[in-house]
């Protein structure tokens, strides 16, 4: 059975924040050959800030924090981790980074980014914790699909669904 296709228009409901720092984000993967979608929806009902895929072919999610009370209030983080083989928290410059090496977040499974609305920095490498290849397989497919459906839908607003 196909699963439904994500609807939403890239940094359609984020905040400037955090698509500024999105922005900052997707400028350092560009440049390190990782390509992403702000946005995406996963099988579990999560949505990843940003989801993409290096150029081995591994699945990145990066949760994006703007604000001190949502980075220590969220809860849900974890439940990406079923869905991609490197997991980064993507935190805007202003934001003191200081709580990232605590127990809480997990600093030996997951990576660290800072960035602006012009650039990022990795101050921590993510390390890969492998899904099975056939998870993998259906991860990198659902974003392929989302991403040709973006990139149609930007080329022709008035498509809709009907047309399949």
């Amino acid at each position: 059975m196909s699963e439904p296709l994500p609807d939403s228009p890239p940094l359609a409901d984020i905040s400037p924040g955090a698509a500024a720092v999105a922005r900052g984000i997707g400028r350092l993967f560009a440049r390190n050959d990782i390509w992403c979608l702000p946005e995406m929806p996963l099988r579990n009902g999560r949505r990843a800030d940003l989801m993409g895929i290096d150029a081995k072919g591994h699945v990145i999610i990066v949760e994006i924090k703007v604000a001190r009370a949502d980075l220590l209030g969220d809860g849900k983080w974890p439940d990406y981790f079923d869905h991609c083989d490197r997991f980064f928290w993507g935190l805007a410059a202003h934001l003191d980074a200081a709580c990232m090496e605590t127990e809480a977040f997990r600093p030996t499974d997951c990576g660290l980014i800072v960035a602006d609305g012009y650039d990022a920095e990795i101050l921590r490498p993510a390390p890969l914790h492998p899904l099975a290849p056939a998870r993998r397989k259906v991860e990198v497919e659902r974003l392929a699909r989302a991403a040709l459906r973006r990139g149609v839908l930007a080329g022709d607003p008035k498509l809709t669904r009907g047309f399949g």
